[in-house]
């Protein structure tokens, strides 16, 4: 196998939350192995557009609040108007509420699995769709958690969000393989961005996790660069309904 599997030339890729944090550097890493890029935001204003053009690639902004499943149908509308196509998703766009479980109210459970879990199912659906009006097939990549893999704690909605990702991640994979379309995740250790800053601010919990991670630091953004490229490229052709981890060893321990 060579370097031209991991290729992403003349693919389209829409990343959610594509404008800050772990979206921006998979959006720019999908960017650097050849994608052209339709980032989705809400309030994050995109002002990367000129990194992603020095790399020779074109660049769309698509503001939706994808809170609720109403935006689906016109994203993918306005970026087949854009590009004419669509060959990649990645679901990354997400919210996390804190609190005790006793207390945990409606509206931090709803709000968490709106956005995680129910308008990652129909964004899917509306690309699977075009995927097969385009004959080409496609893949698709949920961002999951280690709390797709374990409990947490103050975290209910969120832990349920993820665990569903994973769930659904399998079950889109198994219907729509026979299409040629990928659906898999990957799912992010403890990164540095501004979802975990209490918790890096926090010297007590900061190092409780830090002497759980093999590799010993936070993990950065473009420590997922590598995972999405080879999930959305045909080196992973025969990879369906994995959730990767991501996570300096984390889960291994």
């Amino acid at each position: 196998m060579t370097l031209e599997y991991f290729s992403l030339a003349g693919k389209v890729a829409v990343v959610t939350g594509g404008t800050i944090g772990l979206g921006e550097a998979m959006a720019l890493g999908l960017a650097e192995a050849g994608a052209d890029i339709a980032a989705v935001y809400h309030l994050d204003l995109p002002q990367q557009v000129e990194r992603f053009e020095r790399l020779g690639r074109r660049w769309v902004g698509v503001q939706a609040d994808l809170g609720s499943i109403a935006p689906v149908d016109d994203v993918v509308r306005r970026v087949v108007e854009a590009y004419g196509r669509i060959d990649i998703l990645v679901n990354n766009a997400g919210v996390i509420r804190r609190n005790q479980s006793i207390d945990f109210s409606e509206k931090d459970w709803d709000e968490v699995m709106d956005i995680n879990l129910k308008t990652l199912f129909f964004l899917s659906q509306a690309v699977a769709r075009q995927f097969l009006k385009q004959g080409t097939g496609g893949k698709i990549i949920n961002i999951a958690s280690m709390l797709s893999f374990q409990g947490g704690i103050l975290v209910p909605s969120y832990t349920a969000s993820k665990s569903g990702v994973m769930g659904l991640t399998k079950l889109l994979a198994c219907e729509w393989a026979p299409h040629g379309i990928n659906v898999n995740a990957i799912a992010p250790g403890y990164m540095a961005t501004r979802n975990t800053q209490a918790i890096q601010d926090d010297p007590v919990r900061s190092r409780q996790i830090l002497e759980r991670i093999p590799t010993g630091r936070w993990g950065k953004p473009e420590d997922l660069k590598g995972a999405v490229v080879f999930l959305a490229s045909e080196a992973s052709n025969y990879v369906q309904g994995h959730t990767l981890a991501v996570d300096g060893g984390w889960l291994a321990r």
